[in-house]
């Protein structure tokens, strides 16, 4: 099917390129009766503007990239919809990336991003990212960038985040509140912020009530739950088996349950759980999984926010804004042994 360009509009009007895209654009320059003619031809013709024209003219594309670890991860999914509600509302468009964790396709897809004109980029940064030169690059250039969830502490720009030591306190003193006493921790990998603030929510919780901290019932997990079932097989053979665990993430906890119906042991009697995220599957495994939720919609709309300030007033942003959200409990019945 052929595409109508402004040399066939001219060409059928007799009229000069010049003179029909000015009047497309509604040029003061060009009269009233041209531009009638121009707009009655090109409606008719079925005519749309090359994107990548209009963005070399105005030097924007109405796009904003969009980088996540998975998009099959429910979390990211609702933050993409609350990111989408606000872009689509102030007409621009969302193109999503994903970085599936992996460091190299990570920079790969920041480089498309900058060479294709997007306007501005959200991102979550991949598990496997120690090395935030590509961003550091990006934003030295001017690149409007905001990151939430897992974010870059190196770079001065916005951040959307959770209270991930609230979150963490509330979660291991909700399992002392149930009884536990020996509480472990399944954290998110090391080198990320959100798991240190957990581990540290973990440990300050433990602290204010007198419970036991040892460093061997703190075990380090990939986010996935592949990794943490055998994290927590491990955990549950010990002589010192812990009778409450708190996991850094949904993913990770869904491991833990698996290993302790796998062992054959009851939860929450015998061992209590509560995860981070509350991910819509949460409530429908048996028993339904405890969790700290996260507002991920007003998220997405959060960052979006702040990424389209920065676009329509550069230079106007110079004080980094850090949003910090708020988390709430979600008890449900593996963890619950006492009516909270």
């Amino acid at each position: 099917m052929k595409t109508i360009t402004i040399k066939d509009i001219a060409r059928e009007l007799n009229l000069s390129t010049s003179t029909v895209s000015r009047a497309l654009r509604d040029s003061s320059e060009i009269g009233i009766e041209t531009k009638a003619r121009v707009l009655e031809l090109a409606q008719r013709l079925d005519y749309n503007p090359n994107p990548v024209a209009l963005s070399l003219l105005s030097s924007q594309s109405h796009d904003i990239g969009v980088i996540v670890p998975e998009i099959a991860n429910p979390f990211f999914a609702i933050v993409i919809a609350g990111i989408e509600d606000v872009a689509f509302a102030q007409g621009y468009h969302v193109v999503i990336y994903q970085s599936h964790e992996d460091y190299e396709r990570e920079v790969l897809n920041v480089k498309h991003i900058a060479n294709r004109r997007k306007d501005g980029l959200l991102v979550s940064i991949a598990t496997a990212t120690t090395d935030y030169s590509h961003f550091k690059n990006l934003h030295e250039r001017g690149f409007p960038i905001v990151f939430f969830d897992r974010i870059c502490e190196e770079i001065d720009t916005h951040k959307v985040l959770v209270d991930d030591f609230e979150g963490a306190y509330l979660a291991t003193e909700h399992l002392i509140k149930q009884g536990c006493d020996r509480i472990a921790h399944v954290s998110g990998p090391d080198h990320l912020l959100i798991s240190r603030r957990r581990l540290h929510g973990y440990r300050a919780a433990l602290l204010d009530y007198g419970k036991p901290i040892q460093d061997d019932w703190v075990v380090s997990s990939s986010y996935d739950a592949k990794n943490s079932l055998e994290i927590a097989r491990k955990l549950l053979t010990r002589p010192d088996r812990p009778d409450g665990i708190f996991a850094s993430s949904d993913n990770i906890a869904i491991g833990c349950h698996a290993a302790i119906i796998e062992m054959g042991l009851s939860m929450p009697d015998e061992i209590a759980l509560i995860g981070f995220s509350d991910l819509p599957i949460s409530a429908l495994l048996n028993p339904p999984l405890s969790s700290v939720a996260q507002p991920a919609f007003e998220m997405g709309r959060s960052a979006a926010e702040l990424l389209i300030n920065l676009i329509k007033n550069p230079g106007k942003y110079t004080t980094p804004i850090s949003n910090v959200l708020k988390t709430s409990l979600m008890a449900r019945k593996s963890s619950l042994r006492k009516p909270v």
